[in-house]
């Protein structure tokens, strides 16, 4: 923190903050399958990983940092950075391009990811190397890799990190290729929405191996079989995301966006804009429509991915069934 938050007392306010968030997520029930979790929110100080961020504001954003003049701006900015919510982080030309995520969400993937002592973690998507943290804090930072392609990005990650005193790898790259230097890995998270499977991940995981990634406004779990095969299923959560930049984007952004003309029961529920991104390109608005009034509107666990011999498609309750639609 700096020395202008530390002279105005703000430390105790920090650390009642974080404890209330913490208790904000025990009664979301996001870690009751894996308690661990909450020992490392209650110890990773987040307002280190956000020294500004911005809000929304007529016109576009506004910027809130640690370092403002006025100290009531500067417990706004304090009290902003232990809220449960999402933080845009990155604004480029009025474009959001980086956040830190809505910690009960995170708290859920991580959860959801599965991790055991001595597990070999790959992040795809630095952020601002908050998440990084946590499961250094869980792991030890020797086990943890988080790749991003902006430089900036993983600088200030850099910079975050080892202010709070973790020492994660800390990569520059493309994440849709993975990072072979630091393979092999036991799981995958990434924190960013895909558009495809990137087979690279598939070829660095051991077998066994478990990828959670935003896909479709959804998360899906997928289990890796060996370099080649990876399937599973999407876990209940709505999950938004910034698009992965770099190699695997194929032009999928937006698609859950349902055209007028539709009917406004379909246009306005969130499962079927879901059915829609899932299977853009392969159905059409009025078939997806067709498809969920006659399935009774498919909760997203009934929908799964499947990666198999060079292909990967979506999937409606069985990966052999009668609804699959390719996937990039």
């Amino acid at each position: 923190m700096s020395a202008r938050a530390t002279d105005h007392g703000l430390d105790d306010l920090a650390a009642a903050a974080r404890a209330a968030l913490v208790r904000e997520i025990d009664a979301s029930g996001a870690w009751d399958a894996d308690p661990v979790w909450r020992e490392a929110f209650e110890s990773v100080p987040r307002h280190l990983f956000v020294p500004y961020y911005y809000v929304g504001a007529p016109g576009g954003y506004e910027r809130r940092w640690g370092e403002d003049p006025s100290a009531r701006r500067r417990e706004e900015w304090l009290r902003g950075a232990y809220a449960d919510a999402p933080l845009a982080t990155r604004v480029r030309d009025g474009e959001l391009v980086s956040s830190s995520s809505q910690p009960s969400l995170m708290a859920k993937m991580l959860v959801e990811l599965g991790v055991r002592d001595g597990a070999a973690v790959l992040e795809i998507g630095a952020g601002t190397g908050y998440n990084a943290a946590l499961l250094s804090h869980r792991l030890g930072g020797e086990l943890v890799t988080t790749v991003d392609l902006d430089p900036e990005i993983t600088e200030s990650a850099r910079r975050h990190l080892a202010v709070a005193g973790y020492r994660p790898a800390v990569v520059t790259g493309d994440g849709a290729c993975g990072c072979p230097e630091r393979a092999p890995f036991d799981r995958v998270i990434a924190t960013c929405t895909l558009s495809s499977i990137p087979r690279s991940w598939l070829a660095q995981c051991r077998p066994g191996a478990r990828i959670l990634a935003p896909f479709a406004t959804g998360l899906v779990v997928l289990r890796v079989r060996d370099p080649g095969h990876a399937e599973g299923r999407f876990l209940h959560t709505a999950a938004y995301f910034v698009p992965l930049r770099g190699g695997s984007r194929s032009g999928r952004d937006d698609l859950d966006t349902p055209p007028a003309g539709l009917p406004r029961r379909a246009r306005g529920h969130e499962l079927f804009r879901f059915l829609l991104t899932l299977t853009a390109g392969s159905l059409t608005p009025d078939a997806a429509l067709a498809l969920w009034e006659r399935e009774d509107c498919p909760s997203r666990e009934r929908y799964g991915i499947t990666v198999a011999d060079g292909n990967a498609w979506a999937w409606l309750d069985d990966p052999e069934g009668p609804y699959t639609w390719p996937l990039p």
